[in-house]
């Protein structure tokens, strides 16, 4: 369940902390816990107003397509690699504290595995642990706090 947001003194929502909940999607990630990743960075999408929201929507629907390539269910993967790659190409590849380049080549990749697999009906076959990629930290700019 996701923490309740807390209101101001003047009613307006408080967002959650974009830093910590983006961070914590990246270690899940990281660790190959893509559904623990979907939904820390699902915390702060449903309050993104800006570009950043498609900038999430775009890590959510990868962390998803590596879900569902972990549990073999392929043709959710394949859809979700096809969204993610399309709304993440809009962002340059080093941009809101994170480096992609590596992950968009091995979800390319992936992308390609998967559709292959689905053609040949061998959906019995698996990702090695080992393959699934992980998000570099950079030294690009997070986005504006009061903008997000």
């Amino acid at each position: 369940m996701r923490d309740a947001a807390t209101r101001h003194e003047d009613g307006r929502l408080n967002k959650p902390d974009f830093v910590s909940h983006f961070r914590a999607g990246l270690d899940h990630f990281n660790a190959a816990e893509f559904w623990d990743a979907h939904e820390s960075w699902e915390t702060i999408w449903l309050e993104a107003e800006s570009d950043v929201h498609r900038f999430l929507q775009g890590l959510i629907q990868l962390a998803a397509a590596y879900h569902h390539v972990k549990r073999g269910t392929y043709p959710g993967g394949l859809r979700l690699f096809d969204a993610a790659l399309k709304k993440l190409n809009d962002f340059p590849q080093r941009w809101c504290g994170i480096d992609r380049t590596s992950v968009e080549e091995a979800a390319r990749r992936h992308r390609e595995w998967v559709a292959t697999l689905l053609v040949q009906s061998a959906t019995d076959k698996r990702l090695d642990p080992s393959e699934f990629p992980r998000i570099s930290l950079d030294d690009s700019p997070m986005p504006p706090f009061e903008h997000w």
